[in-house]
């Protein structure tokens, strides 16, 4: 499992031009508006979900997006979805609760994870990930973070949640 400064120096290698922002631990989104303040672009929430079939999903949205669990199913092709447990999203992504991630995706070398992507962000000219961990935020370009999901072989189902569609 990666650590965030082998993260870090990833995403440098592979021109995905990071900008990281140490600050206090946040564990929810609605924590840590001056910290939000002080970076430009999207801010995420991620939800690290197993679904009734076992399938697990990593679902990135806006923070401001709201994400229906009892609809997405039929939109995604999944069975009735749950949180994971903690331990299951440790084992598979290497993060713990609250520093649950895109860049998360990393970790998951068997690829046991399907990543959704809010339209929302899949739109925005900036987007905001917690490096691995709660104390950091890192700020990537569009092209940036198509260039990470790339360079670890992930393709998102993008949904627009306004619509609940998938984009």
């Amino acid at each position: 499992m990666q650590t965030q400064a082998q993260l870090l120096g990833f995403l440098e290698q592979i021109g995905a031009a990071p900008a990281t922002l140490e600050h206090r631990a946040v564990f929810r989104v609605g924590e840590g508006e001056d910290v939000k303040a002080q970076l430009p672009g999207a801010h995420t929430k991620n939800l690290f979900l197993k679904d009734a079939k076992g399938q697990l999903w990593l679902i990135s949205a806006k923070d401001t997006t709201e994400v229906d669990l009892k609809r997405l199913p039929a939109v995604i092709g999944a069975a009735r979805l749950s949180f994971g447990s903690a331990e299951l999203m440790e084992s598979t992504l290497g993060v713990t609760p609250g520093s649950v991630t895109a860049f998360a995706l990393v970790n998951d070398a068997e690829r046991r994870v399907r990543f959704v992507l809010d339209k929302a962000l899949a739109d925005a000219a900036t987007v905001n990930f917690h490096p691995l961990v709660n104390t950091a935020t890192t700020a990537l370009s569009q092209a940036g973070f198509r260039t990470f999901l790339a360079a670890v072989g992930i393709s998102p189902l993008i949904v627009d949640f306004e619509s609940l569609t998938l984009a």
